[in-house]
C-alpha cells in the first residue's frame, strides 16, 4: 500500500460494515457493498499523497482544515469565558482563569505525545515500516490515558487544595474549585483528541480532524448557553458543557482511528516485559521529540500564572479578571502558530525521513510566511478594536473591562513574534532538532518571560505586566535569528 495514497485497507472496510449493519433492519450483502462503495469514494476523495504531490498543494490542503480545527479548540475556552462573563460576572471570569493553567498542562502533555508520535510515525511511514508506526500510535494513546486518569482522580479528590495551589483567593475559591472538579473528567478524552488529530492528518484525512474540533466547539456553544442561563448553573455549568464537548471530540477521533483509518490504526499491544521496555523506550522518544510542545503549553501556563500573581498584587480581583480576558484570547495566538506548524509537520517530517531537503525548505518558507501574515492581522485587530474584544466578555463600563481595554494594545505588540516563535519551534521538532527547539521554548517560557514579569512591573507598573509577553517573544525571536545566521541552517 502506498503511503496515504487513498487506497483503503481491510480494517477500513470492516469498520464501514459495522454502521452499514446498524442502518438496516435486515442487512443484505448488496446493501453492505453499496454502503462501503460510497464510504470508500468519500474517503479516497480527501486522500493525500505525501510522496508525489507538490509542497504548496499539500500545505494548502492541510493548513485550512488544521487552522479551522485548532481555532475551534480555542473557541471552546473562549466561549466559556463569554458566557461566564455575562452570566456570572468578573468573579466567574477570574475563577475560570485561575484554573486555566491546568488546561494548558494537559494540552501540553497531549501535544507533546501527539507531536512526538506524529514525527516518529511519519518517518516510519516514509521508510515503509507500517507495523512500527501503528505500534507507536498505540503506545502514545495508552500511556496518555493512564497518566491523565491518575492525575484527574487526584485533583477531583482535593479540588480546593488544587485551586489554592493555582493562586485562588478565598473570595474566588468556591467558584474556582467547583469549575476544577467538573472539568477534570474531560481531560482523558482531550488526550485522545489531541493525539488522534495528529495521526488523522497523517492518515490523509485533515477534514475529519477539523470536524472533530468544529463539532465540539458548536456543541459547547449550545451547552454553555443552556447550562449557564436557563439552568443557572454558573461556572459549574460552563465546566460540564466544556467537558461534554471535549468528550465528544475525543470519541470521534478514537472512533475514526479504530474503524475508519486507512493506514494508521491502533493495534493490540503485547503483554510482556520486553514489550513494556520497548513501550517505555518509545514513549520516552516521543516525549523527547514532543517536549517543546509541552513546554510551549507550559509557556501559556506560566504566562497565565505569573500574570494572575502580578495583577492580584497590583489591582486585585479586577486586575485578574482583566488579564483573564487576554488569557482567553492567547490560546488563539498559540493555536494559529501551532496549526501552521502542524500543517507543515507531516510534509517536513516525511521529506526529512527520505532526505528531500528542497521540499523541506519549501515547506519552511510557507510556514514562516503564513505565521508572519497571521500575526500581523491579529495584532491589528487587537490594536484597533480592543473595546469590541473586551465587550464580548464583560460590561465595557466595568473596572475590569476598562483595565483590559487600556492594556490590549500593549499586549498586542507581541502577537506576531509569539506566533512566529511557536511555528519555528514546530519546524525544529519536525526535523528532530530538539536542542534548538528546547532552547527557544525555554527562553519564551522561563528564561525571559519570568524575569520580564518580575522586572517590568517595577519599572512601568501595570503597563509592565502587559508588556512582559511581548518583550520575551521579541528577545526569543532575536536569539532564533542569530542562531539561524550563525549556523547557516539548511
Amino acid at each position: 500500500m502506498t503511503y496515504l495514497s487513498g487506497k483503503v485497507s481491510k480494517s477500513t472496510i470492516y469498520g464501514m460494515i459495522i454502521p452499514a449493519l446498524k442502518l438496516q433492519s435486515r442487512p443484505t450483502f448488496a446493501g453492505i457493498r453499496q454502503h462501503c462503495r460510497i464510504m470508500t469514494k468519500e474517503m479516497e476523495k480527501d486522500a493525500i499523497d505525501f510522496k508525489n504531490t507538490n509542497v504548496s498543494t499539500l500545505y494548502r490542503k492541510l493548513l485550512i482544515p488544521t487552522l479551522l480545527g485548532t481555532l475551534s479548540m480555542s473557541a471552546m475556552t473562549t466561549i466559556d469565558g463569554i458566557f461566564v462573563g455575562h452570566g456570572v460576572g468578573s468573579d466567574g471570569v477570574a475563577a475560570v482563569n485561575i484554573i486555566g493553567p491546568v488546561y494548558q498542562v494537559f494540552s501540553g502533555i497531549g501535544l507533546m505525545l501527539g507531536a512526538g508520535c506524529s514525527v516518529v510515525v511519519s518517518i516510519h511511514m516514509a521508510r515503509q515500516k507500517l507495523k512500527a508506526a501503528r505500534m507507536n500510535l498505540t503506545q502514545a494513546l495508552l500511556s496518555s490515558t493512564l497518566l491523565t486518569a491518575v492525575v484527574c482522580v487526584l485533583a477531583m479528590l482535593f479540588p480546593e487544595w488544587s485551586a489554592r495551589l493555582l493562586g485562588s483567593s478565598e473570595t474566588l475559591l468556591p467558584l474556582a474549585s467547583d469549575y476544577l472538579f467538573w472539568i477534570m473528567p474531560s481531560y482523558v478524552f482531550q488526550m485522545w483528541s489531541l493525539i488522534g488529530l495528529f495521526i488523522i492528518r497523517l492518515d490523509g484525512a485533515p477534514n475529519v480532524a477539523m470536524w472533530c474540533n468544529v463539532a465540539s466547539a458548536l456543541m459547547n456553544i449550545v451547552l454553555d448557553w443552556v447550562m449557564i442561563f436557563p439552568l443557572g448553573w454558573g461556572v459549574k455549568g460552563a465546566a460540564i458543557a466544556t467537558s461534554i464537548s471535549m468528550m465528544t471530540g475525543g470519541i470521534i477521533a478514537l472512533a475514526y482511528l479504530l474503524f475508519y483509518a486507512r493506514t494508521l490504526r491502533p493495534v493490540l499491544p503485547k503483554l510482556s516485559w520486553k514489550s513494556l521496555r520497548l513501550t517505555l523506550r518509545n514513549i520516552g522518544y516521543h516525549c523527547r521529540i514532543g517536549s517543546p510542545s509541552l513546554l510551549g503549553e507550559m509557556t501559556l501556563a506560566v504566562l497565565i500564572f505569573m500574570g494572575n500573581l502580578m495583577f492580584m498584587r497590583l489591582l486585585g480581583d479586577d486586575g485578574v479578571a482583566a488579564f483573564g480576558i487576554a488569557c482567553y484570547y492567547t490560546p488563539f495566538f498559540f493555536n494559529i502558530g501551532n496549526a501552521v506548524a502542524q500543517s507543515a509537520q507531516p510534509i517536513i517530517s516525511y521529506n526529512y525521513g527520505i532526505a528531500r531537503w528542497d521540499y523541506v525548505r519549501k515547506a519552511r518558507r510557507l510556514l514562516l510566511a503564513t505565521s508572519l501574515l497571521c500575526g500581523i492581522v491579529v495584532m491589528a485587530l487587537f490594536m484597533l478594536a480592543p473595546h469590541l474584544l473586551v465587550a464580548l466578555f464583560l460590561d465595557p463600563d466595568s473596572t475590569a473591562a476598562q483595565i483590559a481595554q487600556e492594556g490590549f494594545p500593549s499586549y498586542a505588540i507581541g502577537i506576531p513574534f509569539f506566533i512566529l516563535n511557536v511555528a519555528i519551534v514546530g519546524y525544529c521538532q519536525s526535523i528532530e532538532r530538539m536542542k534548538a527547539a528546547m532552547t527557544f521554548v525555554f527562553l519564551r517560557g522561563i528564561g525571559l518571560l519570568i524575569p520580564a514579569f518580575l522586572l517590568l512591573p517595577l519599572l512601568l507598573g501595570t503597563e509592565g505586566i502587559w508588556l512582559s509577553m511581548p518583550l520575551a517573544e521579541i528577545l526569543t525571536l532575536a536569539v532564533i535569528g542569530c542562531r539561524w545566521l550563525s549556523t547557516h541552517d539548511r
